[in-house]
């Protein structure tokens, strides 16, 4: 029951917020928000984003979960496990252009 309350929430966010469109973040934020996920997120996901404390964050290990899901564990984090919050530093945007490139795989990323 908890999960699906958390998907229906995920979901109407998706929503409230016009469904999959949204704002391109500029360049120079692009950039902030690689080095972003580099460094910050690496520190537990691992450096080459391969696994460490947290899951491996690889095209392949993402295949199956749903955009929704994965915005929402960025933004609201997990509790009872070392996942933060961090809706205080980005946008539904940003993590939505995070989750894009993580999908296509960071070295790649513009």
């Amino acid at each position: 029951m908890r999960q699906q309350i958390v998907q229906l929430t995920a979901l109407l966010s998706i929503l409230a917020i016009g469904g999959t469109a949204g704002a391109t973040p500029s360049a120079e934020r692009q950039a902030q928000l690689l080095h972003l996920l580099k460094q910050d997120c690496g520190s537990c996901h691992g450096m080459t984003l391969k696994g460490g404390l947290g899951p491996a964050l690889l095209p392949q290990n993402l295949t199956g979960k749903p955009d929704a899901m994965l915005i929402q564990t960025v933004l609201d984090g997990r509790p009872g496990t070392a996942m933060p919050p961090w809706r205080t530093m980005l946008s539904h945007d940003e993590v939505r252009w995070l989750v894009d490139n993580l999908r296509k795989g960071v070295d790649d990323a513009p």
